[in-house]
This record gives C-alpha cells, sequence and structure tokens, in this order.
C-alpha cells in the first residue's frame, strides 16, 4: 500500500512535472516566434525603408510637378520635360512659338530636389528609420521653382520679333492744289519691355504658357518739315499769284525755318533779305522801344496808348508813344537804332506817321540797296520777313522763359512781364483775314498786320504772328507786293491759304477747313 502510494505521488508529480514543462515550452517557443516575427517585420521594413529612401517622397510636388516615388533622375528628367513645352506668343493674331532653350531657360533641379531631401541628411540612418516605422515624416511636400533665363537674350528675341511684325506708320501727306493733308496711317510695334515680365511669367508657369503681347499704336508721323517750303510754294503757283511773296516761317519747338522769296514760279535768294513796307507792321519795334523805356507799367495813359496802337492800328497813338515815351525829336531814329541793336539791320522808321511829317533820314539797308529786285519799300518804314519774324521770336522767348534776345541786349530795361504784356497786346489785335483766316476759330495768334493804300491802290500786304496751336507753335510772316496792283480779296485770300497749310501741318487730325 505504501508503495503504491509513493509511486502514485510520483507519478502524479511527475504528471504534474511534465505538465509544467509543456507550458513552459509553449510560451518559449511562442515568444521565439514573435520575436522571429519582430525581426523579419522589421527586416522588411529596413529593406523597404531603404528602397524608399532612394527615392522621393510619395505625395511632394516641386516646382508645381508631381514627383512623388520617382528616382531623382526620373523627376529631373520629368521636370525638364515640363518646363520645355513651348511659350506661345500672340502678336496681333499672329501665333510664335518660343522655346525656353532658346533664351536658356535652365531649371535648378539639383538644388530643388535636394532640398527635397534636405531633412533626411541631416538626420542618422536609424533615427531615420525610426520615424519611418512610426509614420513620422518632416520632408517638405512643396518645393518652389528655382530657374533662369536669359534676359539679354529675349529681349533679342523679341526685337526680331519686332523686326519682322512691327507695322510702321505711314507719314500725313499733302493733297495736291490743297491747303489740307491726307491722314497718315497708324503704325503698331511691340512694347519690349512690358512684353519681358508677361513670357518670364509664363517660363515660370504650368497653366499658363500663353502671352498676348502688349502693343503700342504708334500715331502717324507729321510729314517731313522740309516739305512745308514745297507745299507753300506750290500754294502760290497753284493760285496763279503773279507778283513776289516773301515768307518767313520758324518752328518755336525745333528752330528749324523756311525762309524763301517767290516771283512766278521762281525763287530768289533771300540773302540779303528783301526790303518791303513795313506799315503798320512797325509798330512791333515801336512797341518794344517803348517798353525798353518805360519805367511805370501802370501809367494808364501809355498803356491805353500802346493797345490803341496794335489793336486799332492807331497812327496817333504811335506819334504820341514816341513822343512821351522814347523821344519827341528822334522817336522814330532810336526805334530804328534799338533794332540794329539787335541785329535788324533792314528794319528801320524815318519818320512820324501824321500827314507831312518830314523824313528824319534817309536809310539804306542791304535789302533796300539790291538791284536784282525791287519792291518799291516805304521811305519812312522798312522791314524783311526775316527781321519781323526774328523779332517776334524774341518777344516770345522773353516772354516764355525770360530768355532770349530782349533782356540780352537790353539787360535791365525789359523784363519776362514786360515781354508777355506784349504778346498779350498783340493776341488781342483780332483779324478776321490773313493769317488769322486760316486758322480754327479762336486760335490765339500775336500778330501786326499792314498795308498802304495809295489813291485807292494796294501794291503790299503784309502779316506777322506767333500762331499758339495744339500741335506747336510757329511764326509765319508773310509780305506780298505786285507792281501794278494787289487785287484785296484774292491777296488777302492766298496768305489764308498759306496760313492754314502751315496750321494743318502742325495739326493733322485737327485740320483747319
Amino acid at each position: 500500500m505504501v508503495s503504491s502510494s509513493f509511486g502514485q505521488s510520483l507519478t502524479t508529480k511527475r504528471g504534474f512535472f511534465v505538465r509544467r514543462r509543456g507550458r513552459f515550452s509553449a510560451l518559449r517557443f511562442m515568444s521565439l516566434g514573435l520575436l522571429l516575427a519582430a525581426i523579419i517585420l522589421a527586416a522588411f521594413q529596413l529593406v523597404r525603408f531603404s528602397r524608399v529612401r532612394s527615392y522621393l517622397p510619395a505625395g511632394l510636388i516641386v516646382a508645381n510637378v508631381p514627383v512623388g516615388g520617382l528616382e531623382r533622375g526620373q523627376a529631373a528628367q520629368r521636370l525638364a520635360e515640363v518646363y520645355s513645352i513651348p511659350i506661345e506668343l500672340r502678336y496681333n493674331g499672329a501665333r510664335i512659338q518660343l522655346n525656353p532653350s532658346l533664351i536658356d531657360f535652365q531649371l535648378e533641379s539639383e538644388s530643388m530636389l535636394a532640398l527635397a531631401g534636405l531633412e533626411r541628411t541631416q538626420k542618422q540612418f536609424w533615427e531615420d528609420f525610426w520615424d519611418y516605422v512610426w509614420g513620422r515624416t518632416t520632408f517638405p511636400t512643396q518645393i518652389p521653382l528655382a530657374a533662369n533665363y536669359s534676359q539679354e537674350r529675349l529681349r533679342a528675341y523679341l526685337s526680331d520679333i519686332s523686326l519682322r511684325y512691327d507695322q510702321p506708320s505711314a507719314p500725313a501727306l499733302p493733297l495736291p492744289g490743297q491747303a489740307s493733308f491726307q491722314p497718315g496711317r497708324p503704325g503698331l510695334e511691340l512694347d519690349i519691355d512690358g512684353s519681358i515680365p508677361l513670357i518670364e511669367a509664363a517660363l515660370f508657369s504650368l497653366d499658363n504658357r500663353v502671352v498676348d503681347l502688349p502693343l503700342r499704336r504708334v500715331e502717324p508721323t507729321r510729314p517731313v518739315f522740309d516739305n512745308l517750303e514745297v507745299l507753300l510754294k506750290q500754294t502760290l503757283q497753284v493760285s496763279g499769284f503773279d507778283g513776289l511773296a516773301g515768307i518767313y516761317l520758324l518752328d518755336l519747338q525745333t528752330a528749324q525755318e523756311h525762309h524763301f522769296a517767290y516771283r512766278n514760279s521762281e525763287d530768289l535768294p533771300v540773302q540779303p533779305d528783301i526790303a518791303f513796307t513795313a506799315s503798320s507792321i512797325i509798330k512791333i519795334p515801336i512797341m518794344v522801344s517803348t517798353f525798353r523805356r518805360l519805367n511805370d507799367t501802370s501809367d494808364v495813359e501809355t498803356m491805353k496808348l500802346l493797345e490803341d496802337m496794335i489793336d486799332k492800328s492807331g497812327n496817333e497813338a504811335a506819334d504820341w508813344l514816341m513822343d512821351r515815351v522814347i523821344d519827341p525829336q528822334r522817336g522814330p531814329l532810336l526805334v530804328t537804332e534799338d533794332m540794329k541793336t539787335m541785329g535788324l539791320e533792314n528794319t528801320f522808321l524815318a519818320g512820324y506817321f501824321s500827314f507831312g511829317s518830314p523824313l528824319l533820314a534817309l536809310i539804306e539797308t542791304p535789302a533796300n540797296t539790291r538791284t536784282d529786285v525791287f519792291t518799291d519799300p516805304d521811305p519812312y518804314s522798312q522791314t524783311t520777313p526775316s527781321d519781323i519774324g526774328m523779332l517776334l521770336d524774341d518777344i516770345y522767348q522773353c516772354a516764355q522763359t525770360g530768355g532770349g534776345s530782349l533782356p540780352a541786349v537790353f539787360p535791365g530795361e525789359i523784363t519776362q512781364e514786360e515781354c508777355q504784356m506784349m504778346n498779350d497786346y498783340l493776341i488781342k489785335n483780332r483779324l478776321p483775314v490773313l493769317i488769322t483766316a486760316g486758322l480754327p476759330e479762336a486760335t490765339p495768334i500775336a500778330h501786326k498786320h499792314g498795308w498802304v493804300t495809295l489813291n485807292g491802290v494796294i501794291n503790299t500786304i503784309g502779316d506777322a504772328g506767333i500762331v499758339y496751336s495744339p500741335g506747336g507753335n510757329y511764326i509765319l510772316v508773310a509780305f506780298l507786293y505786285h507792281p501794278d496792283q494787289l487785287i484785296w480779296e484774292p491777296a488777302s485770300a492766298l496768305i489764308a491759304q498759306m496760313s492754314q497749310a502751315v496750321y494743318n501741318f502742325y495739326n493733322i487730325p485737327q485740320q483747319s477747313q
């Protein structure tokens, strides 16, 4: 019984022992299995991570191009393909393909892709692996475009487009036999400076690679200034005028001038110039000499005499001014001396206007001593188209800037304010014939006209003025002489027609009709 009991107990113990040992072995094998699985999983993740590490991160966008999961070489190739698509340039309906390589467009692919892996390269391999296992990534998902191109080459390319596609404007042309001009044709030109930023934006864009090139409208140019003399001579010729015309024209913007004398379709030399009877035009020099000696512009009576002399062409007012302000004995001769001091050697006044006034001096000038041409000029007052034109220029320059010959020749005696007053007096002289008749209504013109009627016959008509027009200011002087007689209507209309031609030259879009 004892033995049996002992044996059973041992068996039981052994059985228990066996059962405990079996349970321990299962846990051990399970643990080993889990460990082995972990190792295998880790190895798998490590292999996978090693592969992933050699590719760009998923979801990565470089220069607006998705490149996630690609090798760097593949990503660089994709970027190059996308950004090598030509830019379409549109010029007034024409389509031009601009290959980016023509302007040295280059992507900075290496720097952009290096930026994508910057965080990764700053970490140790195992630290990076650990973040990968746990799904922690610090890789950037958007890399901005980095590229450059040659603006110099782009500018040269656009210059070539401009040469091939620009449409030059055509100048206005005079209408044969008329004082009007046929309007020119506007042109079109490429705005190169405005095009460059638009093309640059298209080069750096994937969605908008079409550029409407900015264009500038080029207004028709004015006809060549030299052609204006041809037009004026044609006007004289077409009119049938068989007398002598002396014309002086000065562009006040460029200082270009036309100065010619024309008789029966023949050019006459104008060096020296041709003497004409000055008549009332001589009152411009009288006004200048008066202001030179005038100490008080608030003298109401003197100012009234000046206004009457210019606006009403009053001869008595002119004589009174010379007596009161210039010199009671030698007034006309001092006016002459003032003109010579200014270099106007062909302009003089040798006596007063009142009937019966004596000739104070017999004055010879280069103009009136010519033997090839004779206009029977009045020995009392003479001038030439160029002399009176240059005197008007002196008044204009002094009134505009305070400069010119008047302040220089008479320092401290003639001021800019006084020149402006002279100009204003001349503007008030509004006569609706001669030069004024060729201008649109209300066009400012500072001028003085003159003619002499002897026994009902007119031989000389003159007008000299500064015209202020929208297209430019200019001085026009016109003298007509006929040895027999000038008929007022056609002679006056001829000067008006020449005035209209000059005005239209300066103001093609708003021509005088």
